[in-house]
């Protein structure tokens, strides 16, 4: 049997800027990720997989400093939602 505790949460005014622009750069990810998932199957009939993707993080992470500032295993984390909601298509 598991227990799950919830925490109500009351972050600051720089903390919730803080969340809101890990939020939006994770979406920024996992939309780009989808579409680069739906031009592949698109245009050779094949999917690019998660380990595929998760091998352009750091690049991606080079490229764009804002990148920089969400932690890598959010990242990845992101992409491993793509690939579920993908699988499940």
């Amino acid at each position: 049997m598991r227990k799950a505790f919830k925490y109500r949460l009351y972050p600051t005014k720089p903390q919730v800027k803080d969340l809101e622009q890990t939020l939006e750069l994770c979406r920024e990810l996992y939309n780009a990720a989808l579409q680069e998932r739906r031009d592949a199957y698109k245009k050779a009939g094949k999917s690019v997989g998660l380990y595929q993707q998760k091998r352009y993080l750091p690049q991606i992470r080079e490229e764009l400093p804002q990148y920089k500032r969400v932690h890598s295993q959010v990242l990845q984390d992101v992409l491993h939602r793509v690939d579920k909601a993908f699988q499940g298509f």
